[in-house]
């Protein structure tokens, strides 16, 4: 179906499974009530993001969708685009963070190109989707970032992506990204959707220096005025990104077929606050897994209601944060699975 027509039709079911619920399980089991502290917390979130009292943490997957973006050419960092493909080419080798953390916990990969300039040549692996929408997104400090049609398309590849886990048995989805300069994008986003103030949105990026920084924030503050106080599909068409958006369909897709949804970074919560605000109540199917070193990720987080698991300061993206998270949620859901109840214990 149309991307616009995947769009509406992603519509979040009731919440079955309350917090409560879950919270009364693990005050009944053999330990004394809230002695694990925030692992609880992280059970009840996973047991609500999946509907289910015993939830599973695998099989799992990851999808990195990556694209390339045309405020590169405004000076937003100190990368060029290139590095985008030569990322990809290094994912693909398996020799990138993200396929080896994703080897360490058990994580099947699949990679997407939503959109990079320099496509790859060759023969690739089937974990590799080439589906562009464009070879990057148009200059948004001049122009809109896409049309409505080229968000509709980006949405409806993130959304067959969760589509396709899902059906192949997947319950735990994680998107990553890689695309240079995908930090003002998001910062934009932020602003917008987040209401957060445009010098805290904007941060340093992948290595960008304070003047570099001040441009970006000169550019995320201009391309959201622009918008005229405008939050529909249209308007935030205009300061996305490919691979942002495609993530977002995955994300709305995901938890409306009952998938529990690991975040990232700045960037994945960026595509989040999109599927949240046009799909509500996707966020319900949403665990953070960090806070990142990006000063607006907090603030973006709270926006979707989110405790991150960890504060560790990484900034990496490729859905590394989420990756080193899992054993954590591992833990917390065989704390709903494995342990016996008090009941059980004294008979």
């Amino acid at each position: 179906m149309a991307g616009a027509a995947s769009l509406h039709a992603n519509k979040v079911h009731p919440v079955t499974i309350t917090p409560d619920q879950i919270q009364v399980r693990l005050d009944a089991l053999a330990k004394p009530p809230g002695s694990l502290a925030r692992l609880e917390g992280l059970a009840v979130e996973l047991a609500v993001a999946q509907q289910n009292p015993t939830p599973v943490t695998r099989p799992r997957r990851i999808v990195l969708f990556a694209g390339d973006h045309g405020v590169v050419a405004q000076g937003v960092t100190p990368w060029p685009s290139a590095v985008t493909t030569a990322m990809v080419a290094t994912i693909l080798k398996g020799r990138a963070t993200s396929t080896a953390l994703a080897r360490a916990h058990g994580v099947d990969l699949r990679l997407v190109d939503s959109g990079i300039i320099e496509p790859l040549s060759g023969d690739l692996p089937p974990h590799y989707r080439s589906r562009p929408v464009a070879r990057g997104s148009a200059d948004l400090s001049r122009v809109p970032a896409m049309t409505e049609a080229q968000f509709d398309a980006a949405w409806e590849l993130g959304a067959s992506e969760a589509c396709q886990a899902i059906g192949e048995g997947y319950r735990l989805l994680i998107a990553g990204e890689m695309g240079i300069g995908n930090t003002t994008p998001s910062a934009c986003i932020t602003h917008a959707l987040a209401g957060l103030d445009p010098d805290i949105a904007t941060g340093n990026g992948a290595g960008a220096d304070n003047a570099m920084r001040a441009v970006k924030q000169r550019i995320v503050a201009n391309a959201v005025r622009r918008l005229e106080g405008r939050r529909d599909k249209v308007a935030l068409a205009a300061i996305a990104g490919f691979e942002i958006v495609a993530m977002a369909g995955f994300y709305a897709e995901g938890a409306r077929r009952g998938a529990a949804l690991l975040l990232d970074g700045y960037v994945t919560t960026a595509a989040a606050l999109i599927a949240d605000h046009l799909v509500p109540g996707t966020r319900r199917a949403m665990m953070a897994a960090h806070r990142s070193a990006e000063p607006g990720h907090g603030a973006a987080l709270a926006r979707l209601g989110l405790e991150p698991v960890l504060d560790w300061g990484m900034r990496l993206g490729e859905g590394t944060g989420a990756l080193v998270a899992l054993p954590l949620l591992d833990s917390a859901a065989a704390l709903l699975s494995d342990v016996a109840t008090l009941e059980e214990v004294l008979g």
